[in-house]
């Protein structure tokens, strides 16, 4: 078995950070439906403004809101502006073809780049 790339969300930008939150990140249910994750999920989140990568897990935001934002301590490392790529893995003995999209600096869909 090995760890295989399910579900990415490609250049997100990160609309908010919450250091008052208890944990996690909040994703914008459009977004979380379009790639297949699910709601307590675990995801990688990698920023590519600075480099930070950590581990955490979905909630429900707001669909169509566009929002991303990184909760309780990701809050420290993760900032608004920031560009992001959130993926999900998935456990399996055979290949996964991820579903992967391509969103714009508003956070909306603009193109799967792999399904």
């Amino acid at each position: 078995m090995r760890w295989f790339l399910r579900s990415k969300i490609h250049r997100a930008t990160v609309t908010e950070a919450n250091l008052d939150y208890i944990g996690s990140a909040t994703i914008d249910e459009d977004l979380v439906d379009k790639v297949g994750l699910m709601i307590g999920e675990k995801v990688l989140v990698v920023d590519n403004t600075n480099g930070a990568r950590l581990e955490t897990y979905v909630i429900r935001g707001e669909r169509g809101s566009g929002t991303i934002c990184m909760n309780g301590a990701a809050a420290h490392l993760i900032h608004p502006g920031d560009q992001v790529i959130i993926m999900g893995f998935e456990l399996s003995d055979t290949p996964i073809t991820p579903v992967s999209i391509l969103v714009d600096e508003k956070n909306r869909f603009v193109r799967y780049l792999s399904r």
